[in-house]
């Protein structure tokens, strides 16, 4: 019965660590499951889709229409990887149609979600 107990203690300290990890390591254990390139995301974000979109907080008093900045997008509860995924894969009547390789997609949602984690 004490080995049980033990274990059992061993295994809710291995959780405990397991799900503090990203919290105490900034989030960076969350970016390093996504594919892509941060800084290549946030240059071909800031060429292509800059024009309606803040890139960042600090250019959201700049952009010419009512898109959501990308940082207000990462902020939404419902924002992962897959979403970004399935919506930049989509047409949209109020977006011009994008047409990005999987590794330029896979760069902008690592940008998208890396603002989510400097934020937290």
């Amino acid at each position: 019965m004490n080995r049980r107990v033990i274990s059992i203690f061993s295994l809710a300290a291995w959780a405990a660590a397991f799900v503090a990890a990203p919290l105490l390591s900034g989030g960076r254990a969350f970016a390093e499951d996504i594919p892509g390139d941060v800084v290549a995301g946030r240059v071909l974000a800031t060429k292509t889709c800059s024009k309606c979109h803040s890139i960042s907080a600090a250019q959201r008093r700049t952009r010419l229409y009512e898109a959501p900045g990308f940082d207000e997008i990462a902020a939404k509860p419902q924002t992962t990887a897959i979403s970004l995924r399935a919506f930049l894969q989509s047409s949209h009547p109020s977006m011009p149609n994008l047409v990005l390789t999987t590794a330029e997609r896979d760069n902008v949602i690592a940008y998208i979600l890396s603002l989510r984690q400097r934020s937290n």
